[in-house]
């Protein structure tokens, strides 16, 4: 078992697990736009679409919602930068703390909504939103954060407008090229899927999605820090 995957190169093993927190970002923000009263965690471009269409009052959106939302975001991006500032390395411990902790904060948050035994179908009062929405948003900041820093091509984990774009310019109609088509392809569609699999969970319950989303990027971190481990141990090492 270890050896197999010993010979799994850190690019393929890397992409894999970006890819699968490009599908759990989808299941956190199906939850935040439809549960939390049509704010997103992941997708900041979204939060400030939203922010500035709510600014002049249009269609009733929210402003508080994605203020906190970007406010949060980009706290747990800065502490995820610097966590990672002096670390050596794609996968790291501090890596493996960082992805830890954005699974602990989804899941634990799914855990106390089921507790609190929030209605399916209705959005949960202020006073239990925006804490949610906050603690969700620094999560992912934390998460995109962590991805740049493992930097695999295409995948940032969070948004999938980069990588649409360079499908389409690097398509047969475009520049031809066609570099990297396949895991942009994939990253587009885990995320679309990850947002349908958020939604129908909400069909159940507010914090059913977040404990699917949290319980794989917990399984995600593990796999990552035992392949790191495992690879560093089966390289040869240069003599003194």
């Amino acid at each position: 078992m270890t050896s197999r995957l010993a010979a799994v190169s850190h690019e393929r093993m890397h992409l894999v697990l970006m890819l699968v927190l490009t599908f759990t970002t989808g299941i956190v923000d199906a939850v935040g736009y439809l549960g939390l009263d049509r704010v997103f965690t992941g997708n900041m471009t979204g939060n400030v679409v939203i922010l500035g269409m709510a600014i002049v009052g249009a269609d009733d959106l929210p402003v508080l919602g994605p203020v906190v939302a970007l406010a949060a975001f980009m706290a747990g991006a800065a502490l995820g930068g610097r966590v990672l500032r002096r670390a050596g390395g794609a996968w790291t411990a501090r890596t493996t703390l960082l992805f830890t902790a954005v699974a602990v904060v989804c899941a634990g948050l799914g855990v106390l909504l089921l507790a609190l035994g929030e209605t399916p179908g209705e959005t949960p009062a202020e006073a239990v939103a925006l804490p949610v929405t906050a603690a969700l948003g620094a999560a992912m900041g934390v998460q995109a954060a962590t991805a740049r820093f493992i930097a695999v091509k295409d995948v940032t984990t969070v948004v999938v407008t980069s990588t649409i774009t360079g499908l389409a310019a690097d398509s047969v109609l475009g520049s031809g090229k066609g570099g990297g088509s396949g895991r942009r392809v994939l990253a587009v569609a885990l995320i679309l899927l990850g947002a349908a699999v958020g939604a129908a969970l909400l069909r159940w319950h507010l914090g059913a999605g977040l404990v699917v989303a949290g319980g794989l990027v917990a399984l995600a971190t593990l796999l990552g820090a035992v392949h790191a481990r495992v690879a560093a141990r089966a390289t040869p090492r240069v003599p003194a």
